[in-house]
């Protein structure tokens, strides 16, 4: 049994000392995009006979290592590793024929893989812990000392390697920063070997996280690995509304999720006809003015610089005009009784027919009113209240 859910949280074994029992660490879920699924992995041994392994670290960083040593490696084992200086601890992720698939999609070119030393020890893996608690206040420290120095970036995230000797940091700059100072200082400070890396405003994104507009995990920090350009030509064959303020998003860029159904837009407006194709018509011409990729309807106007009358045409009514158009006819209607058109579903705004004061005014309790009515006599009982009065007087 492991330490904790692995639909949750990720559980690695670390390999005992002499002595020990078996150890186990967790992980949390910012690794768990790195995650490749293994098809193979329950075929015969001899199809897992490679020495090429694929290893993950923090956020989204990966690399792919020799296993010189014949190591009997399994998805999830923590290792130590070559690095420049001194070694790092990272998690391996793909093992088998499947990681030079894997290497071809990545377009990594090296000729000698760096090696894999041996299974992370309990020594390892509490210096690789330490490590890693030492990052947060690095980065904040080193924040503090790059406005001092009045440069103009933003330290958005530090990786220290696995044995403690040399940390990464993460920085964004609009421009070429001069940062010669500000690394004496910190290797200085921290006692250790410093190396800067810029990354562009989506990969900080990414590896901040957050929550989008669609109220879930932004795709940069949930899945998302490989960053792909997004132009606003993804939102034009989708239809949208050019408005910078929906289409970017936290990261101040267009919003990734743009590139994820426009293929499916462009394979269906391959059917469509030709938008600046005027149709011709007894009562004058019809300009183009938008339409619906997914129900198939295209809307026409006769005022070609105002989208008001608009008529919804299916396209194959629209290429049943242009073809007698091409033939030297002009139709009578746009659209015939004949066809049917298939009207986009009736949406209503809910918003704002609740107020949100709704609460703040206090109302009187149905309950007490009824138990007071209850409490008060009656006429009946009021007469004979009185006379039970009278009588005594």
């Amino acid at each position: 049994m492991g330490c904790c859910n692995s639909q949750t949280r990720g559980c690695y074994q670390i390999e005992p000392e002499e002595g020990d029992s078996i150890k186990h660490t967790c992980q949390s879920t910012s690794l768990n995009k790195l995650n490749v699924y293994d098809w193979m992995n329950k075929m015969h041994a001899s199809f897992h006979q490679q020495n090429i392994v694929e290893i993950r670290f923090k956020n989204t960083r990966k690399g792919f290592y020799d296993n010189v040593n014949q190591l009997k490696l399994k998805p999830g084992d923590v290792v130590a590793v070559e690095a420049n200086p001194g070694h790092d601890i990272g998690v391996v992720s793909l093992i088998g024929p499947l990681v030079i698939e894997q290497i071809k999609k990545t377009g990594t070119r090296e000729k000698e893989f760096k090696k894999i030393y041996r299974k992370a020890k309990s020594v390892d893996i509490e210096k690789w812990q330490q490590a890693r608690d030492l990052e947060h206040q690095t980065m904040i420290r080193s924040r503090v000392l790059a406005r001092e120095l009045g440069l103009d970036m933003k330290i958005g995230d530090v990786e220290y390697q696995g044995d403690k000797t040399k940390a990464i940091f993460y920085y964004i700059a609009d421009e070429r920063v001069d940062f010669r100072q500000l690394i004496k200082i910190l290797a200085e400070e921290f006692k250790v070997r410093i190396e800067m890396r810029q990354i562009g405003a989506r990969q900080e994104a990414g590896r901040i996280g957050g929550i989008g507009s669609c109220g879930r995990e932004l795709c940069c920090s949930g899945h998302l690995t490989n960053f792909s350009s997004v132009s606003t030509n993804a939102a034009r064959d989708q239809e949208m509304s050019l408005n910078p303020q929906k289409l970017a998003g936290q990261c101040g860029k267009l919003k990734c999720c743009l590139n994820f159904e426009v293929d499916v837009y462009k394979d269906a407006k391959k059917s469509f006809p030709n938008e600046n194709i005027i149709l011709e018509t007894d009562d004058g011409p019809a300009y183009y003015q938008k339409s619906d990729v997914l129900q198939g309807i295209m809307w026409y106007s006769f005022n070609q610089h105002s989208a008001v009358n608009l008529t919804p045409l299916p396209i194959e009514r629209v290429k049943e005009i242009i073809a007698l158009n091409k033939s030297g006819k002009k139709v009578s209607t746009l659209i015939e009784d004949t066809v049917e058109v298939v009207s986009s579903p009736d949406f209503s705004n809910i918003v704002g027919q609740d107020s949100l004061t709704r609460f703040d005014t206090p109302q009187k309790s149905k309950n007490k009113a009824r138990n007071r009515k209850k409490r008060r006599p009656s006429n009946q009982q009021r007469s004979n209240q009185n006379q039970a009065k009278n009588d005594n007087a």
